[in-house]
């Protein structure tokens, strides 16, 4: 079982270097004051890890919050990511170099592929995805980058990546939450020691009026938001949930003070899927 007791624990990454084990999600959230002041009120809730994308549309504005917080730079996670119209190299070091202008900062402390290639779009995934891996490996000797890793890869994706390699991705966040766990995934990685972050960890809202989930909570004296997250945690995934509402982005920390059931758990695990945005990486065309 996982052993977290703050936010500001970490985890182990493959790399050498560590990350806090709870981060907060900033996908949707507007570019503008909504990202700066959730981005301000998520840290001053006790969040250390901030996660955004060039896709996002918000990177400047994460920032903004992170500057206006009045933390140092140094105490702040800050996740990114490339998109999939940057993929090949010289494109991707442009991108990197983009998304640093954008949030104001020296390095990242990890910088996400968002998406893999298909073979629904491009003849060779394979060589499309390992170019922007080696510019990544890149950034990443030049000190603009701390940790590298992926997102939305399952295991053929992975392996394109490890067949190029010279180092291997020490994250890969994919969709989970109760109703979409993912354990094949998550399993594929663990053998690889790549730590596994859970976007949409509350099933983009699907969680919260769940019933079976609705009755386990309420034996912990807990939200379905809690419960969710706290499942999370136990499975040894990092959670990235998000909102703009400050109330609700504390409560979203307070998942430390109680442990699921093994038994709880075993329900949790076991539900059927609901909740699931249907992105799947080997069908999308982009």
């Amino acid at each position: 079982m996982n052993t977290k007791t703050s936010l500001t624990d970490t985890y182990q990454l493959n790399d050498g270097k560590t990350i806090p084990c709870v981060g907060f999600g900033t996908w949707q959230i507007p570019d503008g004051n909504a990202a700066a002041n959730s981005v301000k009120a998520a840290l001053e809730a006790g969040y250390r890890h901030i996660d955004t994308a060039s896709a996002y549309n918000n990177e400047e504005s994460v920032g903004r919050g992170v500057v206006e917080s009045g933390l140092k730079r140094e105490d702040v996670y800050l996740t990114t990511k490339l998109w999939n119209t940057d993929r090949g190299y010289e494109t991707t070091l442009k991108a990197a170099s983009l998304s640093l202008k954008k949030l104001g900062v020296d390095f990242i402390d990890l910088y996400l592929i968002h998406w893999p290639a298909n073979d629904v779009v491009y003849d060779d995934p394979a060589a499309v995805n390992a170019a922007p891996w080696r510019a990544f490996e890149k950034l990443q000797k030049d000190g603009l980058v701390r940790s590298i890793g992926v997102s939305n890869f399952w295991e053929q994706h992975l392996q394109q990546i490890f067949d190029v390699c010279e180092v291997k991705p020490a994250v890969n966040q994919i969709e989970c939450h109760p109703g979409y766990p993912q354990f094949e995934t998550i399993e594929f990685c663990r053998q690889h020691d790549i730590v596994v972050e859970a976007w949409s960890p509350l099933g983009r809202g699907t969680v919260l009026t769940d019933e079976r989930l609705k009755a386990i909570a309420d034996r912990y004296g807990k939200s379905t938001a809690q419960l969710s997250l706290r499942w999370e945690l136990q499975h040894g995934l990092l959670p990235l949930p998000k909102s703009v509402n400050p109330e609700r982005i504390q409560e979203n920390a307070q998942i430390f003070d109680f442990v699921i059931s093994d038994e709880d758990m075993k329900t949790i695990d076991e539900l059927p899927e609901f909740g699931y945005s249907t992105f799947s990486p080997l069908t999308l065309k982009f």
